[in-house]
């Protein structure tokens, strides 16, 4: 078993440092990450992609890239700091550029057209999006998280402002101030006509495991709150799975899985913790589940088990590889590395492409597809990059 857990360590490695490589070889766009490529042609989108083409920029995608840039910057610090060094440029000019507008703003964007511009989409093109101040959106969270991270490499002194931005956000969260739908006017009443979804939860949890590498664990104390509200309202015990809104049927295993993962990072200190027996449950349950055809679809209903979406994500793969691999660290369970492998195998056998560094985004049962899950970028570096990290980093400790 040790074998197998020592090789995929090499192989994580040896895939991510492709995808990073690829990612800052890249030409920029105005100091912009660039992956606008088609997952399945390898050809860049052209002005001609529409809101898929250069002309546009994905706050919410460069946001991802800022955090994981830095932190495989720090990660090849000492391991390879030639590339390193390559990493950290690439990460401090968009590091310049997402504080720039986010200085300028009070926040940050999903879509920004050619003039940088917060814009959303119509049938004919886009139009200008409101700026609500008072409203906290997935952008935010997902620049937010990228700030800290670069702040605390590049300008420790200044770090104050990113990290007030942060519990910003999380204080939406908490006052239902904060908007899922980025393609629609930004307001209290549109956020507050929204479902209940533990999504919002979810992903700023994953800023705790962030602030504690950046030595900021002082700052976390929010991470605890999130995972007692995800477990009080969203656990369903006939099922054992994370219900996308409390007392509906619809289930997004992923969010499920994914939650599980930043859990087990915020709560790897605290190893005692009775949450964690919980949160292993629902992980195993999850993967039981959903790992069935290339992945895991994106929707299931939990009264009948089955898939309720034909869409099997590239993004559910990795994060089922790092909260498979902190889980047994963590419990040292062995059966989940029973799941851990299933996961391995199919993200490697069914989305990675090794020849051009980057996954197929989507697939269905019949094979990949066009279809965009989020954004029209390729993933830079986020859910593969720092998910495979994290299951390195479990191995390595």
């Amino acid at each position: 078993m040790r074998t197998w857990i020592e090789d995929a360590a090499v192989r994580y490695e040896a895939c991510n440092r492709s995808a990073i490589s690829w990612l800052i070889d890249r030409p920029s766009q105005s100091g912009f990450l660039n992956t606008k490529v088609n997952s399945l042609t390898g050809v860049d989108y052209a002005s001609s992609s529409g809101l898929r083409g250069p002309k546009f920029t994905y706050g919410w995608i460069q946001g991802r890239g800022l955090e994981a840039l830095v932190t495989f910057a720090d990660f090849y610090q000492e391991l390879n700091p030639a590339l390193s060094k390559r990493i950290s440029q690439r990460a401090e000019q968009l590091f310049h550029r997402l504080s720039e507008l986010y200085m300028r703003d009070g926040h940050t964007y999903f879509l920004y057209d050619e003039g940088l511009n917060p814009v959303i989409p119509v049938d004919d093109g886009v139009k200008p999006q409101t700026t609500a101040l008072s409203i906290f959106t997935y952008s935010d969270a997902f620049v937010a998280k990228g700030l800290v991270a670069a702040a605390c490499r590049f300008d420790r002194e200044n770090v104050t402002p990113f990290l007030e931005y942060l519990h910003n956000v999380i204080a939406a969260i908490e006052d239902k101030r904060f908007q899922m739908e980025e393609k629609r006017a930004l307001s209290v009443e549109n956020a507050r006509a929204e479902p209940d979804d533990f999504g919002p939860r979810m992903i700023l949890l994953g800023a705790a495991g962030l602030l504690h590498r950046c030595n900021h664990s002082d700052e976390a104390g929010f991470a605890n709150r999130f995972i007692d509200d995800v477990l009080a309202r969203y656990y369903d015990s006939p099922s054992g799975l994370l219900l996308n809104v409390p007392k509906q049927e619809a289930c997004n295993l992923g969010h499920g899985i994914e939650f599980c993962g930043f859990a087990f990072e915020h709560l790897a200190r605290c190893p005692d913790d009775p949450r964690i027996k919980t949160l292993e449950a629902i992980l195993r349950r999850s993967l039981e589940i959903g790992l069935h055809g290339p992945g895991i679809a994106l929707s299931i209903s939990v009264k009948t088990g089955q898939a309720n979406s034909p869409y099997y994500p590239w993004w559910q793969m990795p994060e089922s590889i790092r909260a498979t691999a902190l889980g047994y660290k963590l419990t040292g369970d062995k059966s989940l590395i029973h799941l851990w492998k299933k996961a391995d195998e199919a993200f490697f056998d069914n989305y990675w492409q090794p020849n051009r560094s980057f996954a197929y985004q989507t697939r269905t049962m019949g094979g990949p597809i066009d279809y965009v899950p989020a954004t029209p970028d390729l993933d830079p570096g986020y859910h593969t990059g720092l998910s495979l990290l994290a299951a390195i980093r479990a191995m390595q400790d």
